[in-house]
């Protein structure tokens, strides 16, 4: 009997890996597992540890882990299943390189700094990240788990190039805005070298462009019994939702005006540099402040407390590069 029991177990459990992975819906279960496990297993050597070593580095390498899982679970690799995992771990890859690089040079995560040591909201920050990753891989794991495979078209390589060009802008954004501030001459200035002379956040820029990209690609497939693909527009909506208006530029402008809010050469870079598309800040400066409310989103939720810093501007205060932190 124990014998038979233990048979029906492996038949079920292997008859229940086949279902998930079978389908795109059974896979949406299969990441969410998977996220969950690897992020909570990364959670405990962090908790355990206290240090904030790993916590990004968990975050960038879930993507990855679920990109080739599912491309190799279902195993048909397709041309487009094998571009969308590319890029997802391509995209991965480099920035888990780079965290794991920064993180090591800087030492610690001030972010973590209130968090750390208190369990429930340490914990609290993970759960937000298996949500991030599970969400943001949306269009990812749709498309490997199909076994329809239209033919490619200009929706594909629209996508491709989205984010061949959004990797291209957030991977030299991330590397200037690092170089600069290692630089100890730079202390006291923002950011606005290469990227960040035409965007104060031009990372941000090219992270959401490459995630819509990404979403571009699987959308060709969104047609007959494959329609409700549709939802996989969270990810890209997801990310820009939360660098537009939550945890991204709202909380690095208002650090940002706090700290040198009363200098004017800070007040006239913000008049010329475009807060997330790269523009010309000598055809930036002179766009009517609707116009750049409008189609440019620089909205006014973003000058908080420069008002309040009017009466104390200080002059610039000789050369050096004005820099964003």
């Amino acid at each position: 009997p124990w014998t038979r029991a233990r048979g029906s177990a492996r038949a079920w459990s292997g008859s229940a890996m086949v279902d998930l992975t079978s389908s795109a819906d059974g896979f949406l279960v299969l990441t969410a597992v998977i996220t969950v496990f690897f992020q909570l297993s990364f959670f405990a050597v962090a908790a355990g540890c206290k240090f904030d070593k790993v916590t990004d580095f968990a975050g960038a390498t879930n993507f990855l882990a679920i990109a080739v899982l599912t491309l190799l679970l279902r195993g048909t690799f397709y041309a487009r299943q094998v571009i969308i995992s590319t890029c997802a771990a391509v995209w991965a890859v480099r920035l888990a390189g780079f965290l794991l690089y920064r993180i090591l040079v800087i030492g610690e995560d001030k972010r973590f700094d209130e968090t750390r040591n208190d369990f429930c909201k340490f914990l609290t920050f993970w759960i937000y990240q298996m949500f991030w990753v599970w969400t943001v891989s949306l269009p990812v794991t749709f498309v490997n788990g199909l076994g329809s495979n239209p033919p490619l078209g200009p929706a594909d390589y629209a996508g491709v190039a989205m984010f061949a060009v959004g990797l291209l802008v957030e991977a030299c954004a991330d590397q200037q805005k690092f170089n600069f501030r290692q630089d100890p001459a730079n202390k006291d200035h923002w950011c606005d070298v290469g990227v960040w002379k035409w965007s104060r956040h031009g990372n941000y820029f090219g992270e959401i462009l490459l995630w819509w990209g990404v979403f571009t690609i699987a959308s060709s497939t969104f047609r007959g019994s494959e329609a409700f693909g549709y939802f996989t527009v969270l990810s890209p909506l997801f990310t820009t939702a939360i660098l537009l208006g939550l945890s991204g530029i709202p909380i690095l402008e208002a650090s940002a005006n706090k700290r040198y809010g009363s200098r004017s050469d800070y007040r006239l870079y913000l008049k010329s540099t475009s807060v997330l598309i790269p523009f010309p800040p000598g055809c930036y400066r002179p766009l009517p402040e609707w116009l750049k409310a409008t189609l440019l989103m620089d909205w006014k939720c973003y000058a908080v407390g420069l008002a309040d810093m009017a009466e104390e501007q200080q002059p610039f205060d000789g050369p050096g590069p004005p820099t964003n932190p």
